[in-house]
Formats: structure tokens, C-alpha cells, sequence
């Protein structure tokens, strides 16, 4: 059964981010031949709707709007609730971010449709389109079917691989006029306390430090090695409890959940609360000087001895293969 399926492109400091991509090979899947409609939202973004198109897009729909320069869940609702009215989607799909977090369920609640959080996996199976996603803290899966009405998910960043970017690919990107109004907050700026580089949540290597890493300073051997990997900083929040770091970079069951390819815990004793952000990351290494640590337990590496030995070891091989590559 071939459907229409909408995408929300989620925008940042202005380019798309790569979830975008991952979410538009979701509705793939779900669309069964069908169309896939990208969706922009924001202030001056149509330029990139044909990149939109370029991973597997069909055509975009921009809304823009001065009043969707930063955004408010009042503004973008009104703008994605117009552009489903007037495309008639069977199915949505929008990345499992703070943003999507925030939009998906109150739009869910505005068409009175069901909503599949975080999926991980999505397939086509037994004329069901399947969501897989974790529960428990990450400790079990369930999958999930929608029954009836619109299929609507949000994806978990870093789990469905996008379709490769082809440039030759066209298609139409046209825009959608809406009012928005009664916006009971405007922001007038935002000041990030994120650290710059990498975004945490969509890096494909995590270096994070815990209670092990004793200061602030003691971040400054991770941050060289992720500099190294072309990856992101992060922490437990031990870590961030004892203000060795901000709290923009806390992983775990009260922070970000981030899926790696690679992710270095440095110091981190394994509190269920922490293993619940990361425990999904395809390849795990822990670095800690106690050799009972629960982190061992769902490394695939383990390397017992003081980290502010380990690191800068790591780092400076890193380099090495690096220059030969």
C-alpha cells in the first residue's frame, strides 16, 4: 500500500541536521513506494530544501515566517498542522530531538492521532509497517504496528541510515503562505551553552568523562581526543553534578540518549541511570581504574588504569594512524 508520508527537516544554526536525512529513510520505508514530502519551517530556509530532495525527499514544502526565526512550539505547530492539512499525509515522521520531543505531541494531540516515540528500526513486514523501539531504559525492545490513522514516529538520531545524497536528484520545493498568530512566547534570543563542534546527540564518536576525571581541567585530555575522532564531549551526571562541566553535556536517563558507532567512557563507575543514554552505542570501550566498575559489564573493551594515563596514550596513537592513513 504506497502512501504520502511528511518529514520534517529540523534546522540548526542554518543547515539541516543529519537526522533529517535518517528520517526521510524512515518514511521511505513507510511510504511503500509512495511520496515522501519534506517539510521546512523557519525563517529563510528554502535554499535548503533541495537537499532535502537530494537524500530521497520527492518535493518540499517551505513555510517561512519571521516568527519561526527560533522555535516555539506555538509557531511550528501552526506551520507543520497547515502543511498536513493541506497534503493529507498518511504518515509523519520527525526526528526524536529536543525539538520533536517537544512538537510531536502536541501535534499527535491536535489531529487526535497516535504517536510512536524514539523508534529505532522501521520495516515493512506482513503488510504492517514495524516500529522498533527500546523501553526499560534500553534494557528490552518492543515493536509496534498503527492499526488505524496516520502513522506518525518520531526517530531516534543515529539509528536509521540515510539514503545516500544524490545530487542529480530534482524535485519540486514550493512554498506555503501561513499566518501564524497568538504566540503566547516569543524568543528573542538564544545562548547556547553547549560546548562548540560536534553536535552530542548525532556524533558518530562519544568521549565521556565521569566523577573519574576529578576537575574541570581533567575534561581537557577528552576533548583533545575527541578532536583527534572528529567527535563530541560528554558526561555523567556525576560529572556534571560536581560542576566539573555543564549540564548540556550530561548523557543518561535525565539527559541526552546518544547511539555512537564509538563511545569512550572515561571514569565512569555505570550507573544504570548513565548506562541508560549510551548503553545502545554500537561499540562501547570503558577506561577506569576499578576493575569491578559496572561499566565493564557492557563493554566491548576494557582497559583497567587511570584514565589521565590511558587518554593521552590513546590520543597520540589516534594521531599516528591518522598521518599513515
Amino acid at each position: 500500500m504506497s502512501r504520502k508520508v511528511l518529514v520534517l527537516g529540523e534546522v540548526r544554526d542554518g543547515s539541516l541536521r543529519n537526522v533529517s536525512f535518517e528520517a526521510i529513510a524512515a518514511a521511505k520505508t513507510i511510504a511503500e513506494g509512495g511520496e515522501v514530502v519534506g517539510v521546512l519551517a523557519g525563517e529563510a530556509v528554502s535554499a535548503l530544501g533541495i537537499e532535502l530532495v537530494q537524500y530521497g525527499a520527492d518535493r518540499v514544502v517551505v513555510v517561512e515566517n519571521d516568527k519561526l526565526k527560533q522555535y516555539t512550539s506555538d509557531g511550528f505547530a501552526q506551520a507543520l498542522l497547515a502543511v498536513v492539512d493541506q497534503e493529507k499525509p498518511e504518515g509523519l515522521v520527525v526526528g526524536h530531538t529536543a525539538l520533536g520531543k517537544d512538537l510531536a505531541p502536541r501535534i499527535a494531540g491536535k489531529l487526535s492521532s497516535g504517536l510512536i516515540s524514539d523508534a529505532v528500526a522501521v520495516e515493512a513486514a506482513g503488510g504492517n509497517i514495524v516500529f522498533t523501539r527500546p523501553i526499560y531504559s534500553g534494557k528490552a525492545f518492543e515493536k509496534k504496528i498503527v492499526t488505524d490513522g496516520l502513522i506518525f514516529a518520531t526517530v531516534r538520531p543515529n539509528n536509521i541510515a540515510p539514503l545516500a545524497k544524490d545530487e542529480s536528484r530534482s524535485g519540486e520545493v514550493a512554498s506555503l503562505s501561513v499566518d501564524i498568530k497568538d504566540l503566547r512566547a516569543i524568543i528573542k534570543e538564544v545562548v547556547r551553552k553547549a560546548s562548540e563542534g560536534v553536535d552530542l546527540s548525532e556524533a558518530k564518536v562519544v568521549i565521556s568523562g565521569g566523577r573519574g576525571v576529578k576537575s574541570a581541567e581533567g575534561f581537557e585530555p577528552l576533548k583533545e581526543l575527541a578532536a583527534v575522532l572528529g567527535g563530541a564531549v560528554g558526561a555523567s551526571r556525576g560529572a556534571c553534578d560536581a560542576d566539573y562541566c555543564d549540564y548540556s553535556l550530561q548523557i543518561g536517563q535525565t539527559g541526552k540518549v546518544v547511539t555512537p558507532d564509538l563511545y569512550i567512557a572515561c571514569g565512569i563507575s555505570g550507573a544504570i541511570q548513565h548506562l541508560a543514554g549510551m548503553s545502545n552505542s554500537k561499540v562501547i570501550v570503558a577506561i577506569n581504574k576499578d576493575p569491578e566498575a559496572n561499566i565493564f559489564k557492557i563493554a566491548d573493551y576494557g582497559i583497567v588504569g587511570d584514565l589521565f594515563e590511558v587518554v593521552p596514550l590513546l590520543t597520540e596513537e589516534f594521531k599516528k594512524l591518522k598521518v599513515h592513513s
